[in-house]
């Protein structure tokens, strides 16, 4: 513990040194003079506090001897005031090789944190049993990744082999379902960080079945990421292993919180799904169960369109535009299995998965589905007329 909270501190000082030094080109350095005082001030100060630790690590050797470069050129810097053209080219020369060694003290940060984050992140994950530690591991590792591709960082994980301590944490039965969706995302991240890379270790091993088999709201959730992240090949590969109709039986679940997150990832699937997948999910009975779920929300035309001829023209519209998202965005948010059966069909219209003529073929099923699961005359016409007219504000 002790280690883990020196080596917090030590990362903190370096980024704010980091910060520091690039600090120090912020402002364009004058023909004469050197103005920029506060940032050396600051720098210099860093440079005191960290100094102790730059020549006792070991693995910041590199970074002491750039830092030990960057004092020595800002005091020839600020020893080359004169006016003399040999000064101001001097000043420029300088200029170059701090902005050189800022650039090389960056990248020599990032390594170092980088490092740390993967050693810690796997020390916690296979040698510790607090929880949240282990949790806020997995979140520092996620938002390193999230900074954005960097082959050091991915070599690092590769050789760590983080993707396979992921996967035993997900398969881990006495995991706890905080580090388990902990583990999930990170999974997520690591897919969005290299797709060519790990999207492969996806499909092929177990972690889509365990995210299905944990059947949380965390968990389907991050499946429904991955959905949008692999789209088709992710999709076969849930239709080939029945994965799809336990997705579907979600939908019968007393949590409602279940029941809005198994919707999202259904219309997921059925954006990428083929006609045979679509198929299932009808047998499985999903329209009927769609049409339910759209029978206890609000009426459609319950729900204020936003009275768009009081409104009249609106000059702004960029503006009206942004409002028109929130409003729907809190629309589908309050409601949201309102229009649930139309949304599904769009997805199958709008989708990567059918041939045109498929989708007239399951169109026409789902709207005779749709009569057999209505309750009455008029709650049928309402739903066929919203798929046939899109008559919902939450399609407009």
């Amino acid at each position: 513990m002790e280690e883990t909270q020196e080596n917090s501190n030590k990362s903190k000082l370096l980024e704010s040194l980091n910060k520091a030094s690039k600090d120090l080109l912020t402002k364009p350095i004058p023909m004469y003079t050197y103005t920029n005082l506060a940032a050396i001030k600051t720098f210099q100060e860093l440079h005191a506090e960290l100094d102790p630790v730059l020549t006792t690590d070991p693995t910041l050797s590199n970074l002491s001897q750039l830092v030990s470069n960057l004092k020595t050129q800002l005091n020839n810097l600020q020893n080359s005031q004169g006016h003399s053209l040999k000064s101001f080219v001097r000043r420029r020369i300088v200029d170059h090789e701090i902005s050189c060694i800022v650039a090389s003290i960056d990248v020599e940060v990032q390594a170092w944190i980088n490092r740390e984050t993967i050693r810690n992140l796997v020390r916690v994950l296979l040698d510790s049993d607090d929880e949240e530690e282990k949790a806020k591991a997995l979140t520092r590792f996620e938002k390193r990744l999230s900074s954005g591709f960097n082959r050091d960082l991915q070599e690092l994980v590769l050789k760590a082999k983080v993707f396979s301590i992921l996967e035993s944490m997900l398969s881990e039965s006495k995991c706890s379902i905080r580090v388990f969706e902990q583990s999930a995302r990170a999974v997520v991240a690591l897919v969005k960080f290299n797709k060519d890379v790990f999207v492969g270790q996806v499909l092929m091993g177990p972690i889509v079945r365990n995210l299905v088999s944990k059947a949380s709201h965390g968990s389907i959730r991050v499946l429904s990421s991955l959905v949008k992240l692999i789209k088709s090949p992710l999709v076969y590969e849930m239709e080939a292993q029945g994965y799809i109709p336990r997705i579907i039986s979600l939908l019968y679940s007393n949590d409602r919180s279940i029941v809005i997150v198994a919707l999202d990832c259904v219309f997921e699937i059925a954006f990428f799904a083929r006609k045979e997948a679509v198929e299932a999910m009808i047998e499985e009975g999903l329209i009927k169960k769609l049409v339910e779920l759209q029978r206890l929300e609000i009426e459609g035309d319950s729900i204020d369109g936003g009275g768009g001829e009081s409104r009249g023209i609106c000059e702004e519209t960029e503006e009206k535009e942004r409002e028109m998202g929130r409003r729907e965005r809190g629309l589908m948010e309050e409601w949201p299995f309102a229009s649930c059966v139309t949304r599904f069909i769009v997805q199958l219209e709008m989708g990567d998965g059918l041939e045109l003529g498929e989708r007239r073929e399951l169109k026409q099923e789902i709207l005779s589905r749709v009569r057999e699961a209505s309750v009455s005359d008029a709650e049928a016409t309402a739903i066929v007329s919203e798929i046939l007219w899109g008559s919902s504000p939450l399609l407009r």
